[in-house]
C-alpha cells in the first residue's frame, strides 16, 4: 500500500537536525534524537508513517519522523517526540511507548562525523490512516521494506529465490581473520532466522533477520555504509526498499515489538475502530503477524479469552450476510495479567 499526502514541511537528514545552539562555541560530541515508528493498519495492510528527504547514495528517501530532544523546550522525551511528529506530519499521536535506544557509532555512512547521534526510538499505534489529521507524510506497507515477512499467502518466494542461496553462499565463506568468531555459525543463524531446512519460522525475529542480511552485505544499507561484505556481491538482489540512516533497523525493531506484544497485551485494539467484526479483527492480526490464521480457531480464541463482547449491532456487507459487531472488552485488563491474542504461526515449509 502506498498513500502519499502532500505538505509543506520537507524532512531534513537526521544528523543535520541536531545542530548545536548558536551560543555554543564547540560542537557537542553527542546529540539526542527521537524517532517514531508509527504503525497502523489500512485495508488489511500494516503501514508505517514515513517522511521523505532527498535521495541518498543508494536512492533511499524514506525516513521515520525524527527530531532532536531539546530540554529547554521539551519537559520529557515523549513530549519532545509528540511535538516533532506533529510538526513534521500534523499527526497527534495516541498510544506510544519507548522502543529502544540506538547508539552505535556507525549508524551513519559517515561514521566519523560529529556529533554522534543517540536516537531513542518510540513505537506508536494508531487508527489515524488517510488524511486523518496528516499534513505531510506517506503511509507505506511495512512489507515493502521487509517482503520476506509477509506469509499471508504462504512462504514468500523471495526467501527461496533470492535470500536462501545467497545466505548459504555467505555462510560457506571463511570468516575474516579480524572478525570475532560468533557463538553460532553463520549457517545455523541463517537456518534459525529464516526457517530453513525445516526449522520453524519465528515471526518475532524481524530484527534478527534484517541484521543478518545487513551483515551478509545483502541489504542496500550495507553497501551505502561501506561494509566489506556488500562489495563482495556481484549479483546482490533488491531485498525491499532501503531507508536512510538506520531507520529500517528501527522499523524492524518496532515490528518485532508489535508482533510480540499483541500476544500478551491487547494492543491490537489500538489499531481497531471502537466497533468491528471478528473478520476485521482477524485480518488486522494477520496483517501484523504475517501468516494466515484459521477462521474458526481464531474466533474461539478471542471469544473464549473474553477479549471482545458483542454490541448487539450488525454490519451489512455487500453480497454477504450481516456480520455481528464487537468491541474490546476492557474488563479483561482487570481479570488477567496477560490478555493478548495468543495465536501461533503455521510451520515453516522450506
Amino acid at each position: 500500500m502506498n498513500m502519499e499526502l502532500s505538505g509543506r514541511r520537507k524532512p531534513t537528514p537526521e544528523k543535520s537536525q541536531l545542530a548545536p545552539d548558536e551560543d555554543h562555541e564547540l560542537e557537542p560530541s553527542l546529540g539526542i534524537g527521537l524517532n517514531a515508528a508509527i504503525v497502523a493498519v489500512s485495508d488489511n495492510e500494516p503501514v508505517a508513517l514515513v517522511v521523505r528527504g532527498d535521495p541518498d547514495s543508494i536512492g533511499a528517501t524514506d525516513v521515520l519522523p525524527f527530531g532532536p530532544f531539546n530540554p529547554r523546550e521539551h519537559r520529557t522525551l515523549e513530549s519532545g517526540l509528540r511535538a516533532w511528529v506533529q510538526d513534521q506530519t500534523g499527526l497527534d499521536l495516541g498510544y506510544a511507548e519507548q522502543l529502544y535506544t540506538f547508539a552505535d557509532r556507525g549508524r551513519h555512512a559517515d561514521a566519523g562525523a560529529t556529533p554522534n547521534i543517540v536516537s531513542i526510538g518510540y513505537l506508536a499505534l494508531t487508527q489515524a490512516v488517510g488524511h486523518h489529521g496528516l499534513t505531510n507524510g506517506l503511509w507505506r506497507s511495512w512489507y515493502q521494506y521487509f517482503p520476506w515477512e509477509d506469509w499471508r499467502r504462504g512462504r514468500p518466494e523471495i526467501i527461496a529465490r533470492d535470500i536462501e542461496p545467497r545466505l548459504k553462499a555467505w555462510a560457506d565463506k571463511p570468516v575474516p581473520g579480524t572478525s570475532t568468531q560468533p557463538s553460532i555459525a553463520r549457517g545455523d543463524r541463517a537456518r534459525i532466522c529464516f526457517g530453513l531446512n525445516g526449522t520453524a519460522w519465528d515471526e518475532e525475529k524481524v530484527l534478527e533477520r534484517f541484521e543478518l542480511l545487513y551483515e551478509a552485505g545483502l541489504a542496500d544499507e550495507a553497501l551505502r555504509d561501506g561494509r566489506p561484505s556488500a562489495a563482495e556481491w556481484t549479483d546482490r538482489p533488491k531485498l525491499g526498499l532501503p531507508m536512510q540512516s538506520d531507520h529500517r533497523r528501527i522499523l524492524a525493531t518496532a515490528i518485532s515489538r508489535t508482533r510480540a506484544k499483541i500476544k500478551y497485551r491487547p494492543v491490537v485494539f489500538e489499531l481497531m475502530p471502537d466497533e468491528f467484526t471478528l473478520y476485521e479483527l482477524q485480518k488486522t492480526v494477520e496483517a501484523i503477524l504475517g501468516p494466515h490464521l484459521h477462521k474458526q480457531n481464531f474466533r474461539r480464541l478471542v471469544e473464549g479469552a473474553g477479549l471482545v463482547e458483542p454490541t448487539g449491532e450488525v454490519k451489512t456487507r455487500t453480497g454477504g450476510r450481516p456480520a455481528k459487531l464487537f468491541r474490546f472488552r476492557r474488563e479483561v485488563l482487570l481479570e488477567r495479567p496477560a490478555p493478548g491474542v495468543r495465536v501461533s504461526a503455521p510451520p515453516s515449509r522450506s
